[in-house]
């Protein structure tokens, strides 16, 4: 129905066929009720300011996308603790978390204004107080939402912005989530080899912090990336890799972030048009969604079914769903997204050729289409009537939303959307009768065509650079796992000589007169060290069996122990008590003692 952007960073699709641009539709993980009673059971025995902001936060959110007008009354309560605790951090984190609420549903103007506003003031209040790491948040969630304008100049505006106090701060982790957005708005000015690498120095960091979350981001925005270049497979890969991780969050969060993602891995096949696929990661996010035992996160999965059913040309399928799954419209009518109920049965009934249900449904939202919606929402709007307009044979009409589309088209500077705006008005115009114009369209056409080639041509350059990218990637990574290895044969190496060494120096002094108490301090040196690099070497080597398990690498440990430490005390025992009984020179000794001496004799002469 609409351009589907934001949903893998801002790939680009002609259209969305139902719902949703820079709507975030569930992107915070739903609860269950029970989970949202008792989080307010929680705040309501609360006694520090610390509990009372962290559980109104989660709240503010969870609610944004069950009762939009409690989260705001939660929100408001968020700066309300934050203001009296004259915690500035808390007070610039409050204005940012409802920054964020409003961005989850961003495809309405007026939520994107209301989240651009509370993001300024907490980069005021983060300036005046001179705290440099929310500055560089409140930058980063700027460019975010300035993406969903989209405005992606200003998005990297404030990604350079950020970048400048980072260099300061020299902080890794939010030196990660820079890269990230600097990714993302690489994307969007078409810069994907710059966006690539800030993904993947992205990815580095993470790997070398160990850190899990941001991690998945990483695999997600490439995810994002390759689905952009239309390298599906590669971007499947890194989607799974994303939801391999999720596990290792151990959040009560993780089977709801498996519902989205396995959603996207449909989506990404519908890409495809592997329709079949689609559907299966559909039905199987959908079951999982409902072994949660919560309504509103099921409306991701119906939505995605509805679209594959348009996109492989099943409207009637489609509509069928859409009703007999009335969750997806309860949940848009709870959010203040409604009308994108009315504009989807528009768009199918102009499918089936109901040509008058599809004008009731789109009069009874034009006014809201006309000013309350961004403008990739309203390029839809607008398109989809020409589209109907033009097969009812109303030509002016047909024209007049067409034309408005055009302006919008030039205005995101979509070639996909110029190029097909071009076409209909091409076709509308030779139906009107009006040749001059519709040659005028028709040579933007193949402008837009020839444009898009050569971009296609660029996509493929890109894939290739993309794959050169990733490889160098993985070679610097082997050379470095590589390096590591030899730097550890050597210190393995050294530490066997070591050893080689202390028993060499133990037998030695039991060839002479030594205190025994020399002896059995060497000796306790030479065998701990002995049969701590047995330990060692076997720790190495176990991962292959326990995969890094605890209570695997705990039990092979005990085992391994109850094994070596008999031996180590017996074999230690009889050796010292040996070398420390013979209080005289081995005949060894005595032989070594007179060597010496005789040249040290003859060196005198």
């Amino acid at each position: 129905m609409l351009k589907r952007k934001d949903l893998f960073s801002g790939m680009r699709k002609s259209f969305c066929l139902l719902l949703l641009n820079s709507m975030v539709l569930l992107s915070i993980a739903q609860p269950q009720p029970a989970v949202i009673d008792s989080l307010k059971i929680k705040l309501e025995k609360a006694t520090t300011d610390k509990e009372r902001f962290e559980l109104t936060a989660q709240l503010s959110k969870i609610m944004m996308n069950v009762n939009p007008a409690m989260a705001d009354e939660f929100g408001q309560q968020l700066i309300e603790i934050a203001e009296t605790s004259r915690d500035r951090q808390l007070m610039i984190n409050a204005l940012l978390i409802n920054g964020e609420r409003y961005s989850y549903l961003a495809g309405r103007r007026d939520n994107i204004d209301k989240s651009m506003g509370f993001y300024n003031r907490a980069l005021n209040l983060a300036r005046e107080n001179k705290i440099d790491s929310m500055i560089v948040k409140a930058y980063l969630s700027l460019s975010e939402i300035s993406r969903y304008i989209p405005d992606y100049d200003k998005a990297l505006n404030y990604c350079n912005q950020a970048n400048s106090y980072n260099v300061i701060l020299s902080n890794d982790s939010i030196a990660a989530r820079v890269h990230l957005e600097y990714g993302s708005v690489y994307i969007g000015k078409d810069e994907k080899l710059l966006a690539l690498r800030s993904f993947f120095a992205a990815v580095r960091i993470a790997e070398d912090l160990k850190n899990t979350s941001l991690l998945r981001s990483g695999y997600n925005k490439l995810s994002g990336f390759y689905a952009v270049i239309e390298d599906y497979d590669r971007s499947i890969d890194f989607q799974v890799k994303s939801i391999q991780l999720i596990d290792k969050l151990h959040t009560a969060q993780g089977p709801y972030l498996k519902v989205q993602e396995l959603n996207r891995v449909g989506d990404l096949h519908a890409f495809k048009k592997n329709y079949e696929m689609a559907s299966f990661y559909y039905e199987k996010s959908l079951k999982l969604a409902d072994s949660l035992k919560y309504e509103p996160i099921k409306a991701m999965s119906y939505r995605s079914i509805v679209n594959n059913y348009l996109s492989s040309g099943q409207p009637r399928k489609a509509l069928d769903y859409f009703n007999e799954h009335p969750q997806l419209k309860d949940f848009l009518q709870r959010v203040n997204f409604g009308h994108f109920v009315d504009q989807s049965y528009g768009y199918i009934y102009t499918m089936l050729g109901k040509y008058d249900s599809a004008k009731f449904y789109y009069n009874r939202v034009s006014a809201f289409f006309e000013k309350d919606v961004n403008v990739n929402n309203q390029f839809g709007y607008y398109y989809q009537l020409g589209m109907l307009y033009a097969k009812t044979g109303e030509v002016d009409k047909s024209l007049e939303y067409y034309l408005k589309a055009k302006r919008i088209a030039d205005q995101i500077g979509s070639l996909d959307q110029m190029r097909n705006v071009a076409t209909m008005l091409d076709s509308v115009y030779q139906q009107k009768g009006d040749y001059k114009q519709a040659m005028y369209f028709a040579s933007l056409n193949t402008k837009y065509k020839d444009s898009l080639d050569k971009l296609g041509e660029e996509k493929d350059l890109m894939q290739i650079e993309a794959a050169d990218e990733q490889q160098r990637q993985e070679r610097a990574l082997k050379e470095k796992l590589e390096k590591d290895r030899r730097r550890n044969n050597i210190q393995y190496m050294m530490i066997t000589f070591g050893i080689i060494g202390l028993f060499i120096a133990l037998v030695v002094l039991g060839m002479f007169k030594v205190s025994a108490t020399t002896i059995k301090m060497i000796g306790f040196f030479a065998f701990l060290m002995f049969f701590e690099f047995i330990f060692l070497i076997f720790k190495k080597n176990i991962y292959s069996i326990t995969k890094g398990e605890p209570w695997k690498d705990l039990l092979f440990m005990i085992s391994l122990a109850a094994l070596l430490l008999p031996l180590h005390h017996w074999i230690e025992h009889r050796v010292i008590k040996y070398l420390t009984s013979h209080n005289r020179l081995t005949s060894a000794g005595h032989h070594l003692k007179n060597r010496f001496l005789r040249r040290r004799n003859q060196g005198n002469v």
